[in-house]
């Protein structure tokens, strides 16, 4: 897709979570979250880098707060993080290789947080769905959920003249 795309897949910022990668694993559980080492390729999508972890890897697995709101849809999810994450640089228009082969549920929110529409989508029609969703002038930014289990996978903003970016992506992070 070109360029001048209309849409951005916006991952987490790494800041919140690499302090977490000194705890032990002990205080980790009193955050909820849990130290893994990665098994299988794919398998942990880090939401940061936005790429599956390599077999062997330490990632982290957290709750998240992805969708900060004043709505009845305020809500948060687990996700993967790896150690040393850098996130993503992903250009308008561009769906990283990680995300082509999984199914996600898409879902919709206006400017006041609240959900406005929802589709199901695999990772080779993304580009579609996205743009069917913000072809509602309504819709602000989407969130975008591993369909399987539900974990938050990445916001999706829109760019262009009219931004309305998904600033919920910037959530305060793990607790």
């Amino acid at each position: 897709m070109s360029t001048d795309a209309p849409f951005r897949i916006v991952p987490l910022p790494a800041e919140p979570f690499a302090p977490l990668f000194a705890l032990d694993d002990p205080e980790l559980a009193a955050r909820g979250a849990r130290r893994m080492v990665a098994d299988r390729q794919p398998g942990f999508p880090c939401r940061v880098s936005l790429v599956d972890a390599e077999v062997g890897e330490e990632v982290l697995l957290l709750p998240w707060e992805h969708h900060r709101s004043r709505s009845p849809y305020r809500a948060s999810g687990p996700v993967f993080v790896r150690r040393g994450a850098r996130p993503a640089a992903v250009a308008p228009g561009e769906i990283p290789a990680a995300m082509r082969a999984r199914l996600f549920s898409l879902r919709a929110y206006d400017a006041a947080g609240d959900m406005s529409a929802a589709a199901i989508a695999g990772g080779h029609e993304l580009e579609t769905a996205i743009a069917g969703l913000f072809a509602d002038p309504a819709v602000a930014f989407l969130h975008l959920h591993h369909a399987g289990r539900g974990c938050y996978a990445c916001c999706v903003e829109r760019v262009g003249p009219g931004d309305r970016t998904g600033a919920s992506a910037a959530a305060p992070g793990p607790r």
